[in-house]
């Protein structure tokens, strides 16, 4: 169990840091109304999890440490649905409701478009 939770946190701070970052460089090159930043991890990182899923699910039996560094640590760390509802309750404060609607909806279809699209590019691996 303890080695579990230290491997859900490694890889938990480690998907923090690279939402950290992802955000920092996102924002120096897109300014706008539009979160871009948010979009972009929560697609990678549907991207990065349907992998996973595909790939340790094809190798490694049920329970692997490696699920919950990457699956629950990593990618829970790195994708961010807390940011995503914060980001469309300030749109929708701010009268953005075009621009609110036109994220959820991006949204909601690129990740689950993503996660089907990592999950049969695992296949490959």
């Amino acid at each position: 169990m303890l080695k579990t939770i230290l491997l859900i946190g490694i890889g938990g701070a480690v998907g923090s840091i690279f939402r950290y970052l992802t955000h920092w460089i996102t924002t120096k090159y897109f300014q706008g109304s539009f979160p871009v930043s948010t979009l972009l991890v929560n697609v990678f990182g549907s991207l990065l999890i349907g992998l996973f899923i595909g790939y340790i699910s094809k190798y490694f039996p049920e329970n692997h440490p490696l699920k919950f560094l990457l699956i629950v640590g990593f990618c829970g760390g790195f994708t961010t649905f807390s940011s995503f509802a914060v980001e469309n309750f300030n749109l929708f404060q701010n009268n953005q409701h075009v621009t609110a609607y036109l994220y959820i909806i991006t949204s909601i279809i690129l990740t689950i478009t993503a996660v089907g699209i990592g999950n049969y590019l695992s296949k490959f691996l």
